[in-house]
């Protein structure tokens, strides 16, 4: 079983002071990672609620912290419900809370959801896997309106070629359905053919991969990220201790925004630990690329 290797794993670590018998949410459970090292640095008693709305990565989870007992709480649910989760739990007090905003390499690459442009996979997206409820990204490709294709393509992925990526979509539907990764990919990869006059399979030497952003812009779009963002942060706010800590690590610019802006807004509840966000050593970033682009921010309450 590959396990996903977070990124700032230490800087996160470090950034929550922990010590024994504190109790740490991670909104973010994934593969348990930095679970399993706060879960270490908080023993003998202290104790970890685990959300995520992945019904994989829940089992996954609970396997790696198994050792743990009782020690770890685990909620299957979309951490935008912070305050329901923990009335729920009745997890409390809370002396940190963690919010990593990275996709996990497994979630990518092995869960056939449509999350990865590499390989061909029916292009769903949804968070909480196929049996959740909600809109499909195959559904906004087929659906949407040319100007909320554009208007979701440039404000969630900054894609410079929108416009035209949107007009080749709905071209492209008229006669065929567009299920797949792959037939996606395939209209992106025609747009950036011909604006750079290339019929060569791969138009692009190193770098982005010319569906990246739009891909990022539709899984934004699925599961409502932005919104879930922006209703946790006051969430976690409220439900710190004095003194307990709020980290978070952002993989977009889009997410890095709302964070600092919730930040600098909260001057009279918040103390600004990280003037300007940690970002991943040169060293981290020759081993895991993925951390070229990660900002972590850390705020204290006062």
């Amino acid at each position: 079983m590959t396990r996903h290797i977070p990124v700032l794993m230490s800087e996160a670590i470090d950034s929550l002071q922990l010590k024994p018998n504190l109790n740490i949410i991670d909104c973010t459970l994934g593969d348990g990672g930095h679970s399993e090292a706060i879960l270490e640095k908080t023993s003998p008693n202290g104790k970890l609620l685990g959300i995520d709305a992945d019904p994989e990565s829940m089992l996954r989870a609970k396997q790696f912290l198994y050792r743990f007992g009782q020690r770890a709480v685990f909620s299957r649910n979309n951490f935008e419900n912070l305050k329901q989760i923990i009335s729920e739990s009745n997890f409390k007090p809370i002396h940190g809370i963690l919010l990593d905003l990275g996709w996990s390499t497994p979630q990518f690459e092995e869960r056939g959801r449509g999350f990865s442009f590499v390989g061909d996979e029916p292009l769903d997206m949804r968070y909480g896997g196929t049996n959740e409820k909600g809109i499909t990204a195959a559904e906004i490709v087929n659906e949407y309106q040319l100007a909320d294709l554009i208007k979701i393509f440039k404000q969630y992925g900054e894609e410079k070629l929108s416009e035209l990526i949107a007009k080749q979509i709905v071209e492209y539907r008229k006669n065929n359905k567009i299920e797949t990764t792959g037939q996606l990919t395939e209209i992106i990869l025609a747009v950036y053919r011909k604006v750079l006059k290339s019929e060569k399979e791969v138009p692009w030497i190193g770098g982005l991969h010319p569906s990246t952003k739009i891909f990022q812009a539709l899984r934004i779009e699925t599961n409502h990220e932005l919104e879930a963002l922006r209703n946790v942060l006051p969430a976690a706010m409220d439900a710190l201790e004095p003194g307990g800590r709020l980290v978070v690590i952002t993989f977009h610019s889009l997410e890095d925004r709302i964070v600092k802006h919730f930040f600098q807004s909260k001057g009279d509840k918040l103390k600004i630990i990280t003037k300007k966000p940690i970002i991943a050593g040169v060293s981290e970033v020759e081993v895991n690329t993925k951390a070229r682009s990660a900002k972590l921010r850390v705020a204290e309450k006062l």
